[in-house]
């Protein structure tokens, strides 16, 4: 049977601005059930509300959560799973920059744990639904950011040094030492997980920081942005393409398998992340 998104489920994190939200908007035109992920109750809601007006499709929903702390990412995903007994599709997409070091309610660094432990808890809690829903697929959104990135394992809270880029560039890297550790651990099972650079896209990304920060990032994108449509087609042609059917453990960019960084390949470094995240996210105790 051709893989079609038609009547399947959809969760999309990050789903009320950019790229995530035109592609919610072109899952729906695709008949897919789409449930958004949004920080913002009124904003959230209104934009399922579009959405469903602008695809005629009634079977768009929404959840809230702050992603950057973990007990909200479990909330989600225990709200997930009571009202839904499938998952066909898990996008990972919600993301930002900040500028300056802040701290999450769990005493981390927000990038690190927006970026990167959203998505690492947030598949974990629902894995079990995406298996038993196979095929399934898991598409992370990363960034060609994660090539200038680095895995300091003696620094991951960046307390010793902080750079607003150097810390979403690591949590890119992160993305796809992610995406590539979960492909290996699923073989067999029927869930395939990919990972994508976006293209540099004109969106509210980094406008929180506001500032002169916020300004220069708009100006750039005014001169050398993409749009969200075309930011967007790559993580569509994960989520509905029947092409990528049974294809897992890789990084595309422009709708192709390309190489990613030489560290991103590295199975130790995979390993190693992959036990920490584990730790850190209180899927596995620490031991003394």
């Amino acid at each position: 049977m051709t893989w079609t998104v038609d009547r399947k489920k959809v969760l999309i994190t990050g789903g009320t601005d950019g790229i995530g939200k035109v592609t919610a908007l072109e899952l729906a035109n695709r008949g897919a059930h789409v449930i958004i992920i949004g920080r913002n109750p009124q904003k959230t809601e209104q934009t399922v509300r579009e959405i469903r007006e602008q695809s005629d499709n009634p079977r768009v929903d929404f959840l809230i959560a702050d992603l950057s702390e973990q007990e909200q990412v479990r909330r989600v995903a225990a709200e997930y799973r009571h009202r839904y007994d499938q998952l066909h599709v898990l996008i990972n997409n919600a993301g930002a920059f900040f500028a300056k070091r802040e701290l999450t309610a769990d005493g981390l660094e927000k990038t690190f744990a927006l970026n990167h432990l959203a998505y690492f808890l947030l598949t974990h809690l629902l894995l079990d639904l995406l298996t038993k829903s196979a095929p399934a697929r898991i598409i992370n959104v990363s960034s060609a950011a994660h090539f200038g990135g680095k895995i300091n394992f003696d620094d991951l809270n960046a307390e010793k040094s902080y750079s607003g880029w150097g810390a979403y560039s690591n949590s890119k890297l992160m993305n796809v030492l992610f995406t590539y550790e979960l492909a290996r651990r699923l073989q067999g099972s029927g869930v395939t997980v990919n990972c994508l650079h976006p293209g540099f896209v004109a969106t509210q990304f980094g406008k929180n920081n506001g500032g002169l920060i916020g300004l220069g990032l708009s100006l750039v994108q005014r001169v050398g942005a993409i749009s969200p449509e075309q930011g967007a087609e790559t993580t569509l042609y994960l989520a509905t393409s029947p092409e990528v059917e049974g294809i897992t453990g890789r990084y595309f960019d422009q709708k192709k398998a390309v190489e990613s960084s030489k560290i991103s390949q590295d199975e130790e470094t995979a390993r190693r992340l992959w036990e920490v995240s584990l730790e850190l996210t209180g899927l596995k105790e620490k031991t003394a």
